[in-house]
């Protein structure tokens, strides 16, 4: 390779037409030595036929085979193969050429996408939380087989990753896991029963997806980011705390066992996690607006508010039983959100729904792949013939 040159890397992006996959590709469109091997998205086929003129993937995947067919017809005079369903998931996770797959896609449909890319040795760059809440038991230890990296993309993970580089596990005391405290911050169990969806939808720091947005005004999002450190970096849960910071400037923090603490600042923009894992262990410029301390004035610190907020305690209490039970805490969540967003149930339903979902429940320990989507399955059915 001749002085100057980039040595060019090719990924592939599931849930390319997202927040974190579009966020994405505005990284790669800002670098020049990343090539976009395949893409995959939901159902925004106009977005993703969009990108594939832009990144010329050679593969690209839709969920059904309608949505396929009509983009295999708007992009027939390029050299793109479009499949789709969880055979086309799957396909894109194992492209030859990729060596990271970016998991940017919600939802459970992401596990059987990330084992096949460990078993196939890609590094992946984790934006999915449920791969690691429902079967971190499966996919740390394959990872850790292959010879495989795990690159956290959530700003809280990656916080924790880059104050850990360098650092050895075992002399780690606690993980700082910090929360904004989402929109409702400060207001009590009877001001929460009749919030709406469009004030729900209002985080104050972050712009993110619509599903993760209502996850953080319940703190069932930070319970999630939880779930995943105690898999991501092999703590027990009483190691992990939650604090919330309400400027989202400090993403989180790491006490080490002589009482030092280091902690990870910045802005809140999602490309810094994002090109971080990118591109570990190099760190690239990144344009953007930069913290100005002085502009700042103070950070301060709360308690998160567990009387109200019952999505976190309701995280440790999944955890601590562990096996399928968090995949039915994060199952119920998922169809809880979705229908309050429907308008069909109030906000501190959700609540409801969780409790209930795994009042009813039992664990299976160490479950299968089947099996935690069995308990998905079934919470679902649950729900659905309740609510």
């Amino acid at each position: 390779m001749e002085a100057g040159q980039l040595e060019e890397r090719a990924i592939a992006v599931l849930g390319s037409t997202g927040s974190i996959g579009t966020q994405t590709l505005e990284v790669v469109r800002a670098n020049k030595d990343i090539r976009i091997a395949a893409l995959a998205a939901g159902g925004n086929i106009e977005l993703l036929e969009r990108q594939i003129r832009e990144f010329r993937p050679r593969l690209a995947a839709v969920w059904k085979k309608e949505s396929a067919d009509a983009l295999a017809a708007s992009v027939r005079d390029l050299d793109v193969k479009i499949v789709w369903g969880m055979d086309g998931l799957l396909e894109i996770a194992v492209i030859p050429e990729a060596k990271i797959l970016v998991t940017a896609i919600v939802g459970m449909i992401g596990i059987r996408p990330t084992i096949e890319a460990i078993k196939a040795g890609k590094d992946i760059a984790l934006a999915n939380k449920e791969t690691l809440v429902t079967a971190g038991h499966i996919i740390m230890p394959l990872a850790r087989e292959r010879g495989v990296r795990i690159l956290p993309v959530d700003s809280e993970h990656s916080a924790i990753f880059q104050c850990l580089n360098g650092e050895h596990a075992g002399q780690v005391k606690k993980l700082l896991i910090t929360a904004s405290g989402g929109p409702f911050r400060g207001r009590t169990k009877e001001q929460l029963r009749d919030v709406r969806v469009e004030d729900a939808l209002k985080h104050p720091n972050w712009n993110m997806g619509r599903k993760i947005t209502i996850d953080s005004a319940t703190l069932v999002n930070k319970g999630l980011e939880v779930m995943e450190a105690k898999w991501l970096f092999g703590m027990d849960l009483d190691q992990i705390q939650v604090v919330v910071q309400p400027q989202s400037v400090i993403h989180s923090m790491v006490e080490f066992v002589d009482g030092a603490v280091m902690a990870q600042l910045g802005t809140p923009d999602m490309k810094l996690p994002i090109q971080y894992a990118l591109y570990y262990p190099q760190r690239r410029f990144l344009p953007g607006k930069r913290l100005d301390f002085a502009a700042l004035k103070e950070i301060t610190f709360e308690e998160p508010d567990t009387d109200v907020f019952l999505g976190l305690p309701l995280a440790y209490r999944a955890a601590r039983e562990g096996g399928s039970m968090p995949t039915v805490f994060n199952a119920a969540n998922e169809k809880a959100v979705s229908k309050f967003l429907d308008r069909k149930i109030r906000f501190t339903d959700i609540y409801e729904i969780i409790t209930e979902c795994m009042d009813a429940h039992q664990t299976k320990p160490a479950p299968s792949v089947e099996e935690i989507l069995d308990a998905e399955r079934e919470t679902y059915e649950r729900i659905e013939s309740r609510w």
